[in-house]
């Protein structure tokens, strides 16, 4: 008597139904919204599948499908690893940033650990799989059979391609996210990671640009005119009348249709002195403490205190800096182009400061590649970056973990003598794994302060990591002030990022107030310090790509404010912050994309086109900043007007 076996297209089917529904669960905490499209979407490769694994003869099916589905297994599970640390989905653009691959494989080991309930459930199908692999049905289909599965794939790809079509140009439909928007958590919650995964593939290999959206009745910024005049300098309509490219075109109109930011009664405020800009290595405000970082909250507690600050996740560190040092949004794409093509940034941290006599330095305690800086270090302004392997060894001890008090020891030196100088810093000790023992010898070395804390070995590891941050600040004043420079210099600090593989408890377990996994948990300091400036609060919300304006306007640089799309903090603009998922904070409320979910701050009223206009804005601002990387608009607009 035969076995009865189960058909390998049914196997199929559920094996990628669970794993979509699963992985649908895990990233965006929901299941049935958009779940009839990620179905149907599926079918497709359902179909191909299965042809595929009744093609030849049965032991040859019998391994293609245990390949076939542990092969789908391990992407899942590197999507959601990924998702987990980043916050984004992972897309193949990332294979060409220099060292992502290498950074993500050195803490992924945590991230599973920390993850692993997710892990075993994700390959839950293979491993039935691989047991019961005798219960399937892999017989060979004969030439009728694939005749109809072949008939079944090309309509599942035509039904799914009418439905794509039919209504593409509504901005809410789904064949306008599939055709227009650069939303790949979007992408996957509505198709599911096979489809997006496609999708990404597709969009990697034809250069995809997602196109600005024009409305002249969105308000784009809510500027109130004062006295001082507005941060602008290029003459839009003169670009628009002799501008021939289109694409160039689309850009000046863009610009030309959102107002300006104010100069203000801080515009100048320290024209002449020094700067030095710190990123700083898993820098977050859960680390500030009187008793432990009493540097650190010394400085993030006077002079500008900025109470409503985000540092969002933009792809780990090299995200965290393009953010802080263009005033633009980082996606995986822009950040490929941006090593690659080397754009020049005009309005750059280095490029801004020299224009007005500032000599550039800029330091690094780790490999001087890593992340292509050796690249985008030069795109900023700064030819003579120093980092380990291309000057810095010869510093100090560059063996991993390097100390940032050794940097700073050494490098301050180096430039204090100057008449002005610009110094750009991003520094290393803060980095994970959060471990106490031999994993890292930064938490190692300050081990002793934080045994007794009421926390995890994790968090305590953390809090040892950013202790070496604070000694290296406290250091870098004692330099300065031995140099003479310390009233002539501010100092600017923000972190690269939050602690992203502690866990949720772990972070809630040492912050002052609960925070969730999509937007509070990226709250931190904007740390703008000067020796002789009065303690000034600073409400409005604001994040790492307001940075860049918000310094410009403070050293009375000239500088086109339409150009950023960060704005002044010190300005009347409406303040926003933006994530990577599209999820936003405003002055008036937190906006969640994973569920369209609004919610307005206490007696806030909200005007009934808000929402929509403000997500045009926040999808305006990923376009604008793509294309000024792609277009090298710099160089095409600014540079050929100033020359």
């Amino acid at each position: 008597m035969n076995e009865k076996k189960i058909s390998s297209f049914i196997y199929l089917f559920l094996t990628i139904l669970f794993l979509e529904i699963v992985a649908k669960k895990m990233l965006f905490n929901h299941i049935f919204s958009g779940l009839w499209s990620v179905i149907l979407f599926s079918l497709f490769f359902v179909f191909i599948f299965t042809l595929l694994t009744r093609f030849f003869k049965e032991k040859t099916n019998k391994i293609l499908l245990i390949s076939l589905i542990g092969v789908l297994t391990l992407w899942f599970e590197i999507q959601y690893i990924f998702y987990a640390l980043f916050n984004i989905p992972f897309s193949f653009t990332t294979l060409f940033l220099a060292n992502q691959a290498v950074d993500f494989a050195n803490i992924a080991v945590g991230a599973i650990i920390q993850n692993m309930f997710g892990v075993i459930l994700l390959a839950m199908p293979l491993i039935l799989l691989i047991v019961f692999n005798k219960k399937i049905d892999v017989t060979t289909y004969n030439m009728k059979q694939k005749k109809t599965f072949l008939s079944l794939t090309l309509i599942a790809y035509v039904f799914g391609l009418a439905i794509l079509i039919v209504g593409k140009s509504d901005i809410n439909s789904l064949g306008y996210l599939y055709y227009n928007v650069s939303n790949q958590s979007k992408v996957i919650d509505n198709f599911g990671i096979l489809t997006a995964t496609k999708v990404d593939l597709k969009r990697v290999a034809t250069k995809f640009e997602e196109k600005i959206i024009l409305d002249g009745d969105l308000v784009i910024d809510e500027v109130l005119p004062e006295d001082f005049g507005f941060n602008e300098v290029l003459n839009l309509d003169e670009l628009i009348e002799n501008e021939s490219n289109q694409n160039l075109l689309s850009m000046h109109k863009y610009f030309d249709s959102i107002e300006a930011t104010n100069k203000n009664i801080y515009t100048g405020k320290f024209e002449g002195k020094n700067l030095i800009f710190i990123l700083a290595e898993g820098f977050n405000s859960i680390a500030v403490s009187e008793e432990l970082t009493p540097t650190l909250y010394k400085m993030v507690n006077s002079s500008f205190v900025f109470e409503n600050f985000y540092s969002p996740v933009f792809l780990s560190t090299t995200g965290g800096e393009f953010q802080a040092t263009t005033g633009l949004i980082p996606t995986m794409s822009i950040l490929n182009t941006y090593t690659k093509t080397k754009p020049l940034m005009s309005y750059g941290l280095g490029n801004a400061f020299k224009k007005e006599g500032y000599s550039p330095y800029s330091y690094h305690n780790w490999t001087y590649t890593y992340y292509k800086r050796n690249i985008s270090m030069s795109a900023l302004g700064f030819d003579n970056y120093i980092g380990c392997n291309n000057g810095m060894e010869k510093l100090i001890n560059c063996k991993w973990l390097p100390s940032d008090i050794d940097m700073m020891k050494k490098t301050v030196p180096i430039y204090a003598g100057e008449d002005k100088f610009v110094t750009y810093y991003v520094t290393v000790s803060g980095h994970a794994p959060y471990v106490l023992g031999d994993g890292n010898s930064i938490a190692k070395k300050n081990r002793d302060l934080v045994l007794s804390l009421p926390f995890s070995n994790d968090v305590k590891a953390y809090i040892a990591t950013q202790i070496e941050l604070d000694l290296a600040l406290e250091t870098m004043l004692a330099e300065l002030d031995a140099s003479g420079k310390l009233d002539d210099t501010v100092i600017a600090l923000v972190g690269d990022h939050y602690p992203y593989t502690l866990s949720m408890n772990d972070i809630n377990s040492i912050s002052t107030h609960m925070r969730d996994d999509i937007i509070e948990v990226n709250r931190s300091n904007f740390i703008l310090w000067s020796n002789d400036t009065e303690k000034t609060l600073i409400n409005k919300v604001g994040s790492q790509i307001d940075v860049l304006p918000t310094l410009l306007n403070l050293f009375g640089i000239e500088y086109d404010s339409r150009l950023l799309v960060g704005k002044d903090i010190l300005s009347d603009a409406s303040g926003l912050a933006i994530f990577s998922n599209r999820s936003w904070v405003s002055d008036k409320g937190h906006y969640y994309s994973r569920t369209g979910k609004f919610v307005p701050k206490d007696g806030v009223k909200i005007e009934e086109d808000y929402v929509s206009a403000m997500n045009v804005r926040v999808a305006n601002s990923f376009t604008i900043s793509e294309k000024i990387i792609n277009n090298k608009y710099y160089e095409k607009t600014v540079e050929v007007l100033e020359d």
